[in-house]
């Protein structure tokens, strides 16, 4: 099945070649977790700070367990710091 990546700030270098406006279109295993896509772009998974899923937060106990359906958009920041 097909998924759309999107990876933000210091993760965007995580995108596979053909990468366009920060996004990539993946496919994926019929029973991908947000913690497989993380794994397979080989992404630090603590860096992974806030995880969405169309747009829905996934909390972090939950991103081996989420199943991706497809034509999903994960989106991925890392933490952001500031002030």
């Amino acid at each position: 099945m097909q998924i759309t990546v999107k990876l933000f700030a210091t993760l965007a270098g995580h995108l596979p070649a053909g990468a366009k406006d920060n996004a990539a279109a993946l496919e994926v295993d019929e029973d991908a977790t947000p913690a497989a896509i993380i794994a397979r772009l080989n992404l630090p998974r603590e860096k992974c700070h806030l995880v969405l899923v169309n747009g829905v937060y996934v909390v972090p106990s939950q991103l081996d367990q989420h199943r991706l359906k497809p034509g999903d958009a994960l989106a991925m920041w890392p933490p952001v710091a500031g002030g």
